[in-house]
């Protein structure tokens, strides 16, 4: 049985690599580049550890992924398990929506924004367990 694949590959081999690009499917056109896949930059400035004003919060930004995907971990002063954490640009501003899922955090939620004059992560916190909204903080631990 002949494929699809195995035509490319002897079309290929027949009349050059650029042959292919006549063959490649809608869908692999329409891909997005690897440069536009990548992190935004600014981002940058959301990693590390901070601490929340109140009591012995802490969220750890470890590193921000295509998307702004965030690899995050909440301490509360035990791990509680982090079901999302996203970072996201609105003009200059940077913003952190991270999402609790574990034992009494079922879906509590934390929308901040990175204030850069005094290196904090300002916003509010929703508490799911008491249906309740915070104003809240975060200030950089120093490593």
């Amino acid at each position: 049985m002949v494929t699809k694949g195995f035509v490319r590959r002897m079309i290929a081999g027949l009349a050059g690599p650029w042959m292919l690009l006549a063959f490649a499917s809608p869908a692999a056109a329409q891909q997005p580049s690897t440069s536009a896949a990548k992190a935004n930059p600014a981002y940058e400035k959301l990693k590390g550890r901070w601490l929340r004003d109140s009591g012995g919060y802490t969220i750890e930004i470890r590193s921000v992924g295509p998307g702004g995907k965030l690899e995050a971990a909440y301490f509360n002063p035990k791990s509680i398990h982090v079901g999302k954490a996203q970072a996201s640009q609105q003009g200059e501003m940077l913003k952190v929506f991270v999402e609790l899922r574990d034992v009494n955090y079922p879906g509590s939620t934390y929308s901040l924004a990175y204030d850069a004059k005094s290196d904090r992560l300002v916003g509010r916190y929703y508490q799911a367990v008491a249906r309740e909204t915070f104003d809240v903080y975060f200030v950089r631990l120093k490593p």
